[in-house]
């Protein structure tokens, strides 16, 4: 009598360890699920990766390859779903994000993630994907709404947020043209909430947030209230619309310097 044909033993450990940690597994996990030591559970992953079942990520941590031969269908198909393997406590937001909530319709190659950790390399690869990375400090960290992707749970910034992030470095949000744009939209979006917004920028500390939101409010209709609550937030000193480009003239009402582009407001100086 002919016995039931079965996955060998290491490739049903592997599948044990994946239906309850979906695509993204690490050492402590192998440790946890299939009750072993350590050094064993790193033997485990480094063997399931030499056979091609699993993708190394970063330090103890994997992504699952396509697996049907196991009768499941792990499938790394969103940058999204190891940023917190490899980065949390973080969040995804900048450009990413604006994508994200429709606030642009542009699609970039990154993922832009800002992350609690030490950045020892703001441009990252991992598993062919790119990210650009962000430090800030854990206590910046809020703001947030959850994204699933499948069992994964990470976070991405919400949409007051988001405009803020973009507006606290430019270069985050695809130069100070797009934030601008982004913003544009913002004052239009479903989820605009402007009380939060100040909320936020308050929280976050930033001087040069409030003179950026202001001279954007500016170019905006209806935007006569956040206008009011910038001016009333207004810290000593000049900052530049973008660090990363040349701004040689100054907007003395909102103490910016500003490029040589159509952001500036027609009504002069």
């Amino acid at each position: 009598m002919i016995g039931q044909l079965s996955l060998p033993k290491g490739r049903m450990r592997l599948a044990t360890v994946l239906r309850t940690t979906g695509n993204i597994v690490r050492t402590d996990d192998v440790e946890r699920f299939l009750k072993v030591n350590r050094s064993t559970a790193s033997k485990l992953l480094s063997r399931w990766a030499s056979q091609g079942y699993l993708r190394r990520v970063g330090p103890g941590i994997y992504a699952a390859a396509e697996l049907g031969c196991m009768d499941l269908e792990q499938v790394l198909d969103h940058p999204g779903m190891i940023v917190p393997a490899l980065f949390d406590p973080a969040y995804i937001g900048g450009r990413t994000a604006s994508e994200y909530w429709g606030l642009t319709e542009q699609i970039f190659l990154d993922t832009v993630v800002f992350t609690g950790r030490p950045v020892r390399s703001r441009y990252q690869s991992r598993l062919g994907l790119r990210y650009t990375v962000k430090h800030i400090h854990p206590d910046k960290i809020f703001g947030l709404d959850p994204m699933w992707f499948q069992n994964i749970k990470t976070a991405v910034s919400d949409v007051p947020r988001t405009i803020l992030d973009l507006l606290d470095e430019p270069a985050f949000g695809g130069g100070i043209q797009h934030v601008a744009d982004c913003f544009a939209e913002y004052v239009r979006h479903e989820y605009r909430q402007d009380e939060k917004l100040i909320s936020y920028a308050e929280r976050l500390g930033n001087g040069a947030i409030f003179k950026r939101l202001g001279f954007l409010a500016e170019r905006e209709s209806d935007c006569t209230d956040l206008i009011d609550a910038c001016r009333q937030r207004m810290t000593k000193g000049n900052a530049k619309l973008d660090p990363a480009i040349s701004c040689p003239r100054l907007v003395t009402r909102w103490r910016l310097w500003v490029p040589e582009m159509d952001l500036i407001p027609a009504d002069g100086y």
